[in-house]
Formats: structure tokens, sequence, C-alpha cells
């Protein structure tokens, strides 16, 4: 095995890593991704899951999955262009597309690729990208492979918006308005009625990444364009299929206009396979499931509202979140990183975020519930919570 290229350079960074203290291994999970899981050997209470409703491992959603196996094979063969575009598919975005009270649909394979494939596919040369400065790092990817110019707006800041629109519209063909739904690290929920308001004034498009809106916010997890009854007044809808969905995979949802030029020009679809039967079926069944009823989002918001106000009491900063992503900012780095270890060793495992995912000195464990823990486990995560913040002085 000598004869090994060592990689010098990449050992060199690797070490820096470990010198800043930011270097780590993959946590492990022993299963599958509940409320209370065995992770690193370790039993513990899961706050880190974007598994909103519990559907992950709901058996609803692996029967459907196992028969789209048994009917279909475990495999798409190839590009949806080619041959790799089954029937399930089209029945999947089909019923997003009604789920989502639009028009159309257009799927891929992720979330991040939705954003690395539409936002290339819908602009050019000529045009100019204004995006949130708090985006996700898919939109940011997203924009640099287009090559259209590009610029931001402070955080959810309207005022500025309308500057920045006011200063650009003139020297650009189209403008494309990128904005998060919900923003994944403090949980605030994006302006949408007066950006589409703005958008219209300035002639602009709009898009809008709903990855931790989708399945959470709306009427029965509809997404933050139903959440302001927006419809028809947002061009570029993006959900997920692998948070509160519970599977993997991301689609655009908009105009029939938008999903046949997707279908053209949105490299991942034409040049990476199709989602896999299983995962197919088991998003059908979650969709199915929730325009049966909103007892699950129902059940998801309830727990939110029952920890947010037992941590509130307890006199922890969970910020201005207006989700159920609940970050509770501890301020400095290593604190936080020491925060999230003790709770691991309290049996509560809530993964710490520090620079640069966030500012400096705003470090925070992002607490994630769901629709299935129980009240007894989130009171467990409470009481772990006071022991820890009593221990280390935080509170």
């Amino acid at each position: 095995m000598s004869n090994i290229h060592e990689l010098p350079f990449l050992k060199e960074k690797l070490e820096e890593l470990k010198a800043q203290g930011v270097y780590r291994k993959l946590p492990i999970l022993e299963g599958p991704n509940e409320p209370e899981v065995v992770l690193n050997g370790r039993k513990v209470i899961n706050l880190s899951s974007n598994n909103y409703l519990g559907f992950a491992n709901h058996p609803r959603l692996k029967k459907a999955a196992i028969e789209a196996v048994e009917k279909y094979g475990v495999g798409a063969g190839a590009v949806r262009t080619i041959i790799g575009n089954m029937d399930i598919h089209e029945e999947m975005e089909a019923l997003l597309a009604k789920f989502k009270r639009e028009e159309a649909v257009m799927s891929f394979q992720s979330g991040f690729n939705c954003n690395a494939g539409a936002i290339q596919a819908i602009t050019e040369a000529g045009d100019l990208i204004i995006s949130d400065e708090l985006n996700h790092a898919s939109i940011i990817d997203g924009a640099r492979l287009s090559k259209a110019d590009k610029t931001i707006y402070k955080h959810n800041d309207m005022d500025h918006l309308e500057k920045v629109l006011k200063e650009n519209r003139d020297k650009y063909r189209n403008i494309l308005i990128i904005t998060d739904g919900v923003f994944s690290m403090d949980g605030d929920i994006a302006d949408l009625p007066n950006i589409a308001a703005l958008a219209e004034k300035y002639d602009a498009m709009t898009y809008v990444d709903d990855a931790h809106g989708s399945g959470v916010l709306g009427e029965s997890g509809r997404g933050t364009v139903d959440h302001f009854h927006l419809h028809g007044r947002i061009d570029f809808s993006i959900g997920t299929l692998s948070k509160a969905i519970g599977v993997i995979g991301g689609y655009v949802a908009g105009s029939r206009t938008a999903q046949d030029w997707l279908n053209h020009r949105g490299r991942p679809i034409l040049f990476s396979t199709a989602l896999p039967p299983a995962a197919v079926g088991a998003i059908i069944e979650a969709i199915k499931m929730l325009m049966e009823t909103t007892e699950y989002t129902d059940r998801l918001w309830n727990n939110a509202r029952y920890f947010k106000e037992k941590l509130g009491r307890l006199g922890f900063n969970t910020s201005n979140s207006q989700t159920p992503i609940t970050p509770v900012i501890i301020g400095d780095e290593a604190k936080t990183m020491e925060f999230s270890r003790n709770l691991f060793n309290h049996g509560v495992f809530v993964s710490g975020i520090v620079f640069p995912t966030v500012p400096k000195g705003t470090g925070r464990v992002r607490c994630m519930v769901t629709a299935a823990h129980t009240e007894e486990q989130l009171d467990r995560a409470v009481a772990a919570f006071e022991k820890v913040g009593k221990e280390m002085g935080l509170i």
C-alpha cells in the first residue's frame, strides 16, 4: 500500500482544522431517525433531525417504498430525458402540483440540486440575481453557476431590497429575487408578501427556497407561499422532499412554462439519473397523508410551542424563531460546543452550530422538535438543558 499518493497539501489543511478545533468525525446513527436514537453507541433524545413530521420511518411510507421496488425495481436506470422517466415520477409531480396549489412541478434528485439546476437555467448574462444575505449555501452555489450578475440585500430588509431594485432595474433585462422561505439557522420567516409586492412594482421574478417551510408552514404543510396566500404571485417555489416529507429529493413548483423549460435546461435532470422508485413511492404516500389530515403539522406546532415555552421560562435565549426550528443562543464558540457535548453526556443530542455557519459570537445549539416527540421526551430534554445550563453558568 506504500504507493498511495499522500496528498500532503490536504494533510496540511486537515491539520489546520484540528488546530482550529473544528475537525470532526461523522456521528454514526444505529437504526432509523426517530425522536430517540442510538448515536455513537449512546441512547439519546434526538433534537437535531429535519424529520419534522416523523415520516422518515413511518409504516405507510415504508410499505409504499417496498411496493414501488417490487413493481419498478431499485433504480430508474437512466436520466429522465432518455428512459428514466417512469409513470410513477409523473404521478408524483401531478400530485405535488395539486398539493402545492400550483400549475406544475418539476422534481430534482435533491433540494440542493434544485438550486444548482434551476437558478442557472432561468437567468443568463444581462440579468441580475438579488439574494438575501442569509440564504442557504445551495442558493449561493446555484447563483455562482449562473452567468447573471449577483448582489445581496440585508436580511429580510425590505427598504434595502427596494433600494437595490430601484438602483438596478434599468440596467438589466431580468431580475430574480431569491430568498429562503424559512431561514434554517434562526427559524424566522421571509417577508414574502412585501417581496412579492416589490417584485410586481419593479417587474422582477421571485424565487423562494422553501426547504424548511415544506411540510411545516401553510395548510397541512403546503409551504410559505400557502401560509401567506400568495399563489400565482411567486414564480418559482422550491420544496424539499427530504426534510418534513422524510425521503429524498426536491422540486420546483410554479407555472407549466417553468416546468417545461427546466425539463430542457435543468442540468441535474439532463445529466443525473432520476429518483429511485422506492423514494418516489414513499413521497407519493407522504403527500397523500398530508392531503388527508392536518394532524401531523398540528402535532409539530404543538410540540414546538410546548418546548419553546419551557426553554424560555428557564431563561434561555431562543432568538426570534417563528417556526419549530428553535436556536438556543450561547454566543461563545467554544462554550457552544462544550454545551452540546455536555447535553450529549446527559442523553440529548443537539448539534452545536458556530462560525462560519453563523456570525462570530452567535454560536447556538439548534433544536429541531418534531411531530413524533412525546411530551415526556421533551420534558426530559428540557431537564437536561436546565441541569447543564446551570452547571455551566448559562442560566
